[in-house]
């Protein structure tokens, strides 16, 4: 799970998630003509109360959040977690509404009628913490501000000249980097000097065959991604084998047409499809 991919309005709805999760240690109702130093119980105290707005409410945050973590959310019945979450805190908000215009279900803790019982402190935060908590879920993905990133993703260090090695290479200080063998350059070593001139051989008798063409003259480099972009197995599979992080370094091994075959850190090597926005170092 990358944090740098949770947005600001995820970090509303765990906020909310906490004020609920509070909330739910106080008072249920009150009753009046009732001290505030009686006894009364908590939203812990009523099951339908626990059910349909604490744990509801709660579960959707966790499945919101944890489906924006995810480079490939997984899906059931063709939703993705992330909708589930959404229909867990309107369903939390309705029932939250529900209590507090009833909240001790018809009855007082001594079987009459209720009309002297009103919402209590935690049902009243419960019915705040899930509004702003829905709000945040469904406004998302539609406000702009709310869709900015949580965590800053840090800038890279200042890019060197081609060819040459970032500092401390995929993003840790001192590591060792791989060598490529047959006089190709190093992972972000210094590109291969050109060689004197040589002149020009004789020329060849005509039924000699010209030679074949070079491989092509890709070099690798380093580079850094601007936001989080999966990374796919060269075998074309759909499915993400890793994620590339805002501010580490990686390098680029080959070219494949417009995306490029990228090594991460633990020398796993995938398909960068997205190369827009690359800074190279």
């Amino acid at each position: 799970m990358n944090i740098r991919s949770l947005t600001r309005g995820d970090g509303v709805v765990i906020g909310a998630a906490v004020l609920l999760f509070i909330a739910s240690f106080f008072d249920l109702y009150s009753i009046d003509g009732i001290p505030g130093s009686y006894d009364l119980p908590s939203l812990w105290g009523s099951g339908g109360v626990v059910l349909g707005v604490v744990l509801a409410g709660i579960i959707g945050a966790a499945l919101i959040v944890v489906s924006r973590g995810l480079p490939q959310p997984p899906k059931v019945v063709g939703l993705d977690l992330g909708q589930f979450g959404v229909a867990f805190a309107v369903f939390a908000v309705w029932a939250a509404l529900g209590n507090v215009f009833d909240p001790a279900g018809g009855y007082d803790n001594v079987g009459n009628d209720s009309s002297g019982v009103s919402a209590g402190t935690g049902l009243v935060l419960a019915l705040i913490a899930t509004l702003v908590l829905a709000g945040a879920a469904v406004a998302t993905p539609m406000v702009p501000a709310l869709q900015a990133p949580l965590v800053p993703a840090p800038k890279p260090q200042t890019p060197q000249p081609y060819g040459a090695q970032p500092p401390g290479g995929y993003g840790y200080p001192g590591a060792p980097q791989p060598q490529y063998g047959g006089g190709q350059p190093s992972y972000g070593g210094q590109p291969p000097q050109p060689q004197a001139q040589t002149p020009a051989p004789a020329p060849a008798p005509a039924s000699a065959q010209p030679p074949a063409p070079s491989a092509g003259d890709f070099s690798p480099f380093w580079f850094a991604v601007p936001v989080p972009r999966p990374l796919f197995a060269e075998d074309g599979s759909p499915t993400p084998i890793a994620e590339l992080a805002p501010g580490t370094w990686y390098l680029a091994v080959e070219q494949n047409g417009a995306a490029l075959i990228a090594q991460t850190q633990d020398g796993r090597r995938g398909v960068l499809r997205d190369t827009s926005g690359i800074q190279r170092g």
